[in-house]
């Protein structure tokens, strides 16, 4: 069996580092667009431990998806004859929900709801079957006794067959039931951290001038507090009997009983933000994942910071600034947006360089941003906020 982390475009290689911190041999990882595939063996117990492992332990993937099947479908009638021929009552049992979702690409059988429909058909003939029942009756659906997700993706005319184990995504830790706007997904801020080499033993500092609702900071204060990003939450695995609950206990027992780091006497995290509306919801989410401690708050207009306001507030002498400042697709018209990423490459950069004690990372849509910085980033990572494709731009080398 593998394991499938579905993941934002431009993230993989985020997950295939995790995977390997984790434990998991390089070998056994496969990176492909939007996905991370991971080789668990055939040992049933392996299995659901690292679905509890990547569902709990991983950082910057979406979901995780278990794959059942993988084969050609050149025609409906491969795709109904061969998921039919698929043993679904080793995953299924009378009375649970079906539930079939997923997508077609560069293939004959592009119709989404028809494939839907044709793979729900085929499970519910073989299990009327097993189950001696009549292939005219209808399979009985009870919430009460659960419901399995069936993802499946269908690509070059070949399908994976995948439950989905995660439920919820990924992004979801449980800290944010505020939602601010435009706010960036979890997962890539996560990624973006460990893009922009944020160093969590606190050796540099880490500045977010545009905070919103404080995720960067919150994901980097996960990071350094050596914290399982999905401790506080619960798992779609958890109440489906082929994985269970056991395995997710065995691995929060694990995980809690690591000694976590002790936030320092004074943060090396630290956000603000022009709203003081967004601060305290920022602070409050912080609150609720348990690393107030970690963070310093406070309320700032990106154009009255300066590098005294910074070292005063920070007490350091070298710093990583990551952030997502808003846009026009976002919260500002374009003039202002060009306005703000011009005042970034006047506080942070020289000349278009990154200026000492400062490192800059900042994610944007804007194709001009190199222009209004005033010089070519160091490094570009292709990524997407949502639905709107964007660059990480990295400033580090300096005059």
């Amino acid at each position: 069996m593998k394991i499938v982390m579905t993941t934002l475009f431009g993230i993989e290689a985020a997950v295939a580092d995790e995977l390997k911190a984790l434990g998991y041999d390089r070998t056994a990882i496969t990176v492909q667009d939007g996905q991370v595939l991971l080789d668990t063996g055939s040992d049933p117990a392996a299995v659901r431990e690292a679905v509890a492992r990547t569902n709990i332990w991983l950082s910057t993937a979406e979901r995780v998806l278990l794959e059942l099947a993988e084969f050609p479908v050149p025609d409906f009638d491969h795709l109904f004859d061969r998921t039919a021929q698929m043993p679904w009552e080793q995953w299924i049992r009378p009375g649970m929900m079906i539930l079939v979702k997923g997508y077609s690409r560069k293939s004959k059988l592009f119709g989404v709801p028809s494939c839907q429909r044709l793979i729900k058909k085929a499970i519910v003939r073989r299990l009327l079957r097993v189950n001696d029942l009549s292939d005219d009756e209808t399979w009985p659906e009870d919430p009460a006794k659960g419901a399995i997700q069936i993802q499946f993706g269908i690509v070059n005319d070949q399908i994976h067959l995948m439950v989905d184990t995660s439920g919820d995504g990924l992004h979801k830790r449980g800290y944010r039931p505020l939602q601010h706007e435009a706010p960036i997904r979890e997962t890539l801020a996560a990624a973006m951290l460990r893009f922009a080499h944020f160093r969590a033993d606190g050796s540099e500092t880490l500045l977010d001038p545009c905070c919103g609702s404080g995720t960067i900071a919150i994901e980097a204060a996960l990071m350094a507090s050596g914290r399982a990003p999905g401790l506080q939450r619960s798992f779609a695995a958890e109440s489906w009997f082929f994985i269970g609950k056991e395995p997710f206990s065995a691995v929060r027992e694990a995980a809690a009983a690591q000694p976590l780091k002790s936030p320092p006497e004074h943060p090396f995290i630290f956000g603000s933000d022009i709203s003081a509306d967004a601060v305290a919801i920022a602070r409050s989410n912080a609150e609720r994942a348990g690393l107030a401690d970690w963070i310093g708050w406070q309320r700032h207009d990106l154009y009255d910071l300066n590098d005294q306001v910074i070292s005063e507030w920070t007490g350091s002498g070298r710093l990583l600034i990551l952030c997502n400042p808003p846009y026009g697709e976002r919260l500002l018209d374009p003039k202002q947006a060009d306005d703000m990423i011009r005042q970034l490459s006047q506080l942070f950069l020289n000349h278009g360089k990154a200026r000492r004690p400062y490192r800059l990372a900042v994610i944007s849509p804007q194709e001009t941003f190199e222009d209004l910085a005033g010089g070519t980033a160091d490094k570009r990572r292709k990524l997407y906020n949502g639905m709107i494709r964007c660059t990480l731009y990295q400033y580090f080398r300096f005059n």
